[in-house]
C-alpha cells in the first residue's frame, strides 16, 4: 500500500510503499477514504512529543470501508463505512485515562495510508450525513470538544461561553456543540476575519486577544462575563480568561500551546468560585456520545483544505502555519 512515512525529527513525509497490515484477531482492515491532520502530527514531526518511534506512520484521524475482518470478527461488518475512534485503552475509570492509554498514529501506524488496522471495538458506522472527508475530520478533535463542552463543563442551554483562539478544529467543534446546545456562544482570535466566520456559524461576536484588556471590552459586549470557558493554549494570557469568567464559572482547558501559566491569581479562583478543568480526548463512551450529538444535531465539520495524500507534508506545513480555519484533510479515495 502507499503511506507517509516519516523516518525521523524534522524529516518531511515520505509518500513509499509499503506492506498493507493483516487483521489479527480482533482487528479490522480499514481501506481508507480521506484521513485529517491535528497538531499531534506536526509536535511528532517536531519531536515534541513522548514515545517518538521512527519509522512511523501518522495520522489519528480517518474514516473509509472495512476490507477485512479478522478472526473472532463478524462478517457482516465486511464493506461497511466507518470512522475510527483514536483514543484506546482509556481503562476502567472514566475520570482519567490509565497509563496504556494510547492515540493512534504513535506508537502504532496511523491513517496517513491507504490502510489501516485497528482493533474493531473502536470502528463506528459513519454518521448518515456525513462524506467520508468529513468523517475522518471528526474523531479526535470531536471528541475533545465533546469531553471538554459537556463531559466536564456540563454545559446547560442559555449559558454563555467563550471558545478561545477560535481556528482550529477543536475550537470550531465545540463553537459548534455549544451552539447547538442552545448556549450563547463567543471567541477569541487574533484574526477579524477569523471571527467573522466564525460568526456565521453562530457566534454572536467576538475579540481580538491582543488587545488590551480585552475581557473587560468583551463582557461588556456580552452584557456579563462567561459561565464556560473552552481554552487549549494556558500561557500567560491564562488569567485573562479568569477575568472573563463569571462567578461560579467553569474554565476547561485541553491543551497548552503557549505553556505553562506562570502565576496563578488564587484569590480570585476561591472568591469567584471557579472550577478550572483539564480535559484530553475521552472515554469510549464521550465517543459514542459525540457521534449521537453530531447524528442528532446534523453538525458537519468545517474542512478548511484537502490535499491528496501525495502532498501530505505540504499538508503539515499549512497546519504549521496557524492560517487554516477549520480541519485539514487528505483525500485518499474521492468522495
Amino acid at each position: 500500500m502507499q503511506a507517509l512515512v516519516l523516518d525521523g525529527v524534522n524529516q518531511p513525509l515520505q509518500l513509499r510503499e509499503v506492506p498493507t497490515p493483516t487483521p489479527g484477531p480482533g482487528e479490522v482492515l480499514i481501506r481508507l477514504h480521506a484521513a485529517a491532520l491535528n497538531h499531534r502530527d506536526v509536535w511528532i514531526q517536531k519531536g515534541q512529543y513522548a514515545g517518538l518511534k521512527f519509522p512511523c506512520i501518522l495520522g489519528s484521524d480517518g474514516a473509509g470501508t472495512v476490507a477485512e475482518v479478522g478472526e473472532g470478527i463478524d462478517e457482516k461488518l465486511r464493506d461497511q463505512a466507518v470512522l475510527v475512534n483514536p483514543g484506546m485503552q482509556w481503562g476502567d475509570n472514566p475520570a482519567a485515562q490509565a497509563k496504556d492509554f494510547q492515540i493512534l498514529g504513535l506508537p502504532h501506524d496511523g491513517t496517513f495510508a491507504e490502510y489501516v488496522c485497528v482493533p474493531a471495538r473502536y470502528v463506528h458506522p459513519l454518521p448518515d450525513h456525513l462524506s467520508f472527508t468529513q468523517a475522518a475530520a471528526l474523531p479526535l478533535g470531536g471528541v475533545t470538544a465533546y469531553r471538554a463542552l459537556l463531559t466536564r463543563a456540563h454545559l446547560q442551554a442559555g449559558e454563555r461561553v467563550l471558545v478561545s483562539g477560535v481556528g482550529g478544529g477543536v475550537a470550531l467543534l465545540a463553537l459548534q456543540m455549544a451552539v447547538a446546545s442552545g448556549a450563547e456562544v463567543w471567541v477569541t482570535s487574533s484574526s477579524a476575519d477569523k471571527i467573522e466566520q466564525a460568526k456565521s456559524l453562530g457566534a454572536k461576536g467576538g475579540i481580538n486577544y491582543q488587545d488590551e484588556n480585552w475581557p473587560a471590552t468583551l463582557i461588556k459586549q456580552a452584557n456579563g462575563g462567561f459561565d464556560v470557558i473552552i481554552d487549549s493554549a494556558a500561557g500567560p494570557g491564562f488569567n485573562n480568561l479568569i477575568d472573563a469568567a463569571s462567578p461560579g464559572g467553569r474554565i476547561v482547558f485541553y491543551g497548552a500551546t503557549q505553556g505553562d501559566i506562570p502565576e496563578v491569581p488564587a484569590r480570585k479562583i476561591f472568591w469567584k468560585q471557579l472550577s478550572i478543568l483539564g480535559s484530553t480526548m475521552g472515554t469510549e463512551q464521550d465517543f459514542a456520545g459525540l457521534l449521537q450529538f453530531v447524528s442528532d444535531k446534523k453538525l458537519e465539520p468545517v474542512i478548511d483544505k484537502t490535499f491528496p495524500l501525495a502532498e501530505g507534508e505540504a499538508a503539515l506545513r499549512h497546519m504549521d502555519d496557524g492560517a487554516q480555519f477549520g480541519k485539514i484533510a487528505l483525500q485518499i479515495i474521492p468522495d
